[in-house]
């Protein structure tokens, strides 16, 4: 049994859709992995991508996993090995910077949904061809930001994407506008010296104010 690429991005599109933004979070610290999440939850921002880029990372999706509203996937996945240690952890779902071949099955075979990742158009080409319609655009801002994703529109609607990279609060309602953008990645929302300070309503407001933003 394994979980199609169409189904896949189903249900990635589906998660996507539940907020503007997913914050992209670095943890360097497990014991700080539930009050971020039930502030980032309680901001109206449910979906949460763990980077897999530390050694507290699977404990954290463990934690988060366990969040009541949260929707925990794990980025970077990189090896087929990553798939399989963030599925065990209790990810949902899945990102990854690029897309290849061993990164595709090993998480279809595992059945997990996976936003994979796409900067060019024949990346998107190469993924639509596979079944794959909802991608991340990333790194979205030095890889031609939203005149880039605007270009893809008319030739390529049948993609859509959450960009990350470089995303920010001021440039967040631009990529919001473009039709084929659902939802866009940034870490904004969980800074480094919140965390380190354990400032969790400061957190939750920054979250807040992603899940509302001007478009």
């Amino acid at each position: 049994m394994s979980l199609s690429p169409a189904e896949a991005s189903r249900q990635t599109l589906e998660i996507c859709r539940k907020a503007p933004v997913i914050p992209v979070i670095l943890i360097e610290n497990a014991s700080t992995a539930v009050p971020m999440a039930e502030a980032l939850v309680a901001g109206g921002l449910p979906v949460l991508e763990v980077t897999l880029r530390t050694p507290a990372a699977l404990d954290a999706i463990r934690a988060m996993a366990k969040v009541q509203g949260g929707i925990v996937g794990a980025g970077t996945l990189l090896r087929r090995e990553d798939v399989l240690r963030a599925k065990e952890a209790g990810a949902t779902f899945g990102v990854s910077p690029g897309a290849t071949f061993s990164i595709l099955e090993a998480c279809e075979e595992a059945e997990l949904p996976l936003l994979p990742g796409a900067s060019t158009a024949s990346e998107v080409m190469a993924l639509l061809e596979r079944g794959y319609t909802t991608m991340k655009f990333f790194p979205a801002e030095p890889a031609g930001g939203v005149p880039f994703l605007k270009s893809l529109a008319s030739p390529l609607p049948a993609a859509h994407f959450c960009p990350t990279g470089g995303i920010t609060p001021a440039n967040l309602p631009r990529y919001l506008e473009l039709p084929n953008v659902i939802c866009c990645g940034g870490s904004w929302v969980v800074p480094a010296d919140k965390v380190a300070a354990g400032d969790w309503a400061g957190i939750e407001a920054l979250a807040k104010a992603a899940a509302h933003p001007s478009v």
